[in-house]
């Protein structure tokens, strides 16, 4: 079942079906067991090789290798697919040159986050959106019922869909009946990411080229023979790294050449586990826990209201993003705390409290790094100053511990003595 509500909701219902095995599921067999292979928005993806704190500090101190491929990867092409984009993302899509890309979202009518994308301007008239593999069934749908005219695009005045003036296609990149162009994504980041990439180039200003690539520029390169699109993004905090879209046919083998070139300067192949805490470290959110999610996280109390142009004359969910804007109480936070040796993990729902023991919120992601350990949580406007100390109370673990009183949940404004002291730091960090 999927369609617009009255109200401007986007319904969508994915239908039940096995975790796939992603592009790589092959070579991840032959770098770790079965038992480190787990299902993941709708993929069988590997947790980690060696350890999660190994693969974490290769990509701070040297380089780690990631499988995106099951990442969505999808292709607007034509006279109409600026407009089309334009209108359905809350970014300025008609401002991004060839060679850029850019950061958004879409919405649905009603404001509701459906996800956060990456736009890349390949040409005049080629645009590549990456989506989150969780939600590619979703934003397909959505997409085509868009292009059909058939979703609720603005609720005052009532209107449904909007017909660019020029034929805009989509289509899937991943899918390998759909085109020769098809492409799948494999992430680099690191230090030495740079330097790894020039053993794999002919071309003697490779190093030059990628040193000087600006974040969200990308361009297209053969690496030993692959034709790759190279972009300088990524999802580590990393300050050098890059992501690779190459078709799924070359993946495994640029996959090998990458960990092969990489392994004297310390590259290590990475699993979700390291992403996820890489990504906590550096404040980058995740969809469902510091977007969207059980609080309905908006990019505005998320940290990137710069993502959403309400100058624009329209796009999709313009006015409750605007309502949002002016009301939004409550913002993510980034919070540091002691990792020492005895100190007990940050769990996700774990209250915040404030110095008077008073709960401003919950925290909704956490992770540890080396000696400290970093939580992401949604707190009061104002207590998320940065340098204020905050505290986190451990909620009930089992149920002797609810007979010994500790509280199972708590909601915000109720008392709690801290038991772990922190602090908020910067928003977003870079390594």
């Amino acid at each position: 079942m999927q369609g617009s509500t009255p109200s401007g909701q986007f319904v969508f219902e994915p239908p039940v079906a096995e975790p796939a095995p992603s592009v790589l599921y092959e070579e991840h067999l032959k770098l770790t067991n079965k038992s480190r292979m787990s299902p993941f928005a709708g993929y069988v993806m590997p947790l980690w090789y060696s350890t999660i704190a190994a693969e974490h500090q290769a990509v701070r101190r040297a380089a780690g290798l990631f499988d995106c491929t099951h990442m969505g990867v999808l292709e607007f092409s034509g006279g109409g697919a600026v407009g089309v984009l334009h209108a359905a993302t809350t970014n300025d899509v008609r401002k991004l040159a060839v060679g850029r890309a850019q950061y958004g979202y879409i919405l649905d009518a009603a404001g509701n986050i459906l996800d956060d994308i990456i736009v890349y301007r390949r040409a005049e008239q080629l645009y590549m959106v990456v989506v989150n593999a969780a939600n590619e069934p979703k934003i397909k749908a959505y997409l085509k019922e868009l292009l059909a005219g058939r979703v609720v695009v603005e609720i005052e005045p009532h209107r449904t869909g909007f017909s660019p003036c020029e034929p805009c296609v989509l289509r899937d990149m991943r899918d390998t009946t759909t085109g020769s162009d098809c492409r799948v994504d494999v992430a680099l980041q690191g230090p030495a990411s740079i330097d790894v990439l020039a053993k794999l180039s002919s071309d003697g200003s490779i190093a030059e080229k990628l040193s000087g690539l600006k974040p969200f520029a990308f361009f297209e390169e053969k690496l030993s023979g692959i034709d790759c699109l190279i972009c300088r993004t990524g999802y580590t905090g990393s300050k050098v790294g890059f992501e690779l879209f190459v078709h799924p046919d070359q993946a495994a083998r640029l996959w090998n050449l990458i960990l092969e070139a990489g392994k004297p300067l310390g590259v290590l192949p990475c699993g979700l586990g390291a992403r996820d805490s890489l990504r906590i470290e550096a404040g980058l959110p995740l969809y469902g826990h510091e977007l969207d999610g059980k609080f309905g996280i908006s990019p505005f109390e998320a940290g990137y209201g710069w993502a959403v142009k309400l100058d624009k004359a329209f796009f999709v969910g313009k006015a409750p993003m605007a309502k949002i804007a002016q009301t939004y109480e409550m913002q993510v936070a980034r919070l540091e705390f002691s990792a020492a040796k005895g100190v007990r993990p940050i769990r996700p729902d774990d209250p915040v409290v404030d110095g008077c023991g008073v709960c401003v919120g919950w925290v909704l992601s956490s992770a540890t790094a080396g000696e400290k350990q970093y939580a992401l949580a949604c707190i009061s406007r104002n207590a998320a100053t940065e340098g204020n100390t905050l505290g986190v109370y451990y909620l009930a673990r089992s149920p002797s511990q609810v007979q010994q009183g500790r509280a199972e949940r708590m909601d915000k404004g109720q008392q709690a003595q801290a038991d772990l002291t922190g602090t908020v730091v910067g928003r977003f960090e870079k390594f």
